[in-house]
């Protein structure tokens, strides 16, 4: 069965008089989530930096580009699985780290609903260093799907080191190191309501259930939460610099990604360093305005990787966008929003329920356009869409 067949199984629902749940379309999710979610919530997961430029042009990159459909293909079987480090995977997709995932789910524990989700589906998640359950916990609900796991790099190298080496312990199977986040950006709307969800002790398992972390303390998390919330502002953001990436490199034997990267020359120096996959993100605009948006530095990205996997976020919300991402030369396409909002809508329903939308509409346009598999898609599959 494809995966574009989920449409015909909410067709033959609907001569039940059954409509879907949860909204379909990106437009539908957002309306319904925030009506749904806490306005802290909502404003800390849907805002970005300053005026929000950024974040609207990530979304808008994608409309600068056509798909060509080419006929007489006959792509009856759509093949989008794809190989990541040596893993098998039955799609380009997965669920980019988003720092208060947990937060979002109706019980307060939604980076385990992800998991689960990621076990249902075959999506892998990259679980972010901020959850509210620690990083074991989340690794065990991943079943048979792989997970990764997002390093915000601390000060302090020995907890690093600590956070990388139970990661590996628990099964993750690669490390992302966010490059762009050791200083958060200017966010006017979580400045207007002065909610920083870190500073209230929240998502902040990893570090409390942290030996290394927990040995710097005069008193447990338990005892003292704001003492810890407290060392914890003082270790969170490393100023990474070239020279640290031999360090970084030796805290795993596992797949090692730097995140944030979308300059070549960049590319060129973190793949001499000894990277093995490049992520090419601006953090979906949340960390600064004013910027590229992080579609159009993806084929020179590509490029300088020379054969390294490279994966992309930032303003994917459909299935056409990760056509095109795919496209342009990613190797594996991450979605945040879109599943944040799933998932606050239904738990770990609503976010197989937003990966099926997607992966559904991914595999029902490259059978319409004939494109029988991943490798048929290049760059010479796209034009410019002029205005």
């Amino acid at each position: 069965m494809g995966f574009g067949d989920f449409q015909n199984e909410i067709y033959f629902q609907g001569l039940q008089g059954v409509v879907p749940a949860l909204p379909v379309d990106f437009a539908g999710l957002r309306e319904r989530a925030q009506a749904t979610m806490p306005p802290s919530i909502w404003s800390y997961v849907a805002g970005g930096a300053g005026d929000e430029r950024t974040q609207r042009a990530n979304v808008s990159a994608f409309d600068q580009w056509g798909l060509i459909p080419r006929m007489f293909v006959g792509a009856t079987e759509r093949d989008l699985s794809v190989d990541l480090f040596g893993i098998s995977l039955p799609t380009p997709l997965f669920m980019a780290p988003v720092g208060v995932i947990g937060l979002c789910a109706q019980d307060g524990h939604g980076d385990l609903a992800t998991a689960r989700a990621a076990a249902r589906t075959g999506v892998p998640m990259v679980a972010s260093t901020l959850t509210v359950d620690p990083l074991e916990q989340v690794a065990a609900e991943f079943g048979d799907t792989p997970g990764f796991f997002q390093l915000y790099t601390p000060t302090d190298r020995e907890l690093a080191a600590s956070l990388v080496q139970r990661a590996q312990r628990a099964g993750y199977r690669g490390i992302v190191v966010t490059l762009d986040t050791w200083i958060t950006g200017w966010r006017p709307r979580d400045l207007a309501t002065g909610n920083f969800p870190q500073l209230r002790g929240h998502c902040l398992a990893n570090y409390f259930t942290d030996p290394v972390f927990r040995a710097g303390l005069s008193r447990s998390p338990e005892d003292d939460p704001m003492g810890a919330v407290l060392r914890w502002v003082q270790l969170f953001g490393n100023p990474l610099r070239w020279e640290d990436l031999d360090w970084l490199r030796s805290l795993t034997t596992l797949p090692l990604l730097v995140k944030g990267i979308c300059h070549p020359d960049d590319v060129r120096r973190a793949r001499d360093g000894g990277v093995d996959g490049i992520y090419c993100s601006n953090h979906g605009g949340r960390q600064a305005n004013g910027g590229l948006p992080a579609l159009d530095m993806l084929p020179e990205v590509v490029a300088a990787a020379e054969g390294l996997p490279v994966l992309f976020d930032s303003g994917v919300r459909s299935g056409a966008d990760v056509v095109k991402a795919l496209a342009l030369g990613a190797t594996a396409v991450g979605v945040g929003r879109p599943y944040a909002y799933g998932l606050a809508l239904g738990g770990a329903d609503g976010i197989v329920h937003v990966l099926r939308t997607l992966l559904a509409e991914t595999d029902l346009i490259m059978a319409v356009d004939g494109y029988p598999a991943l490798g048929d898609l290049g760059p010479e599959s796209l034009r410019r869409v002029h205005s």
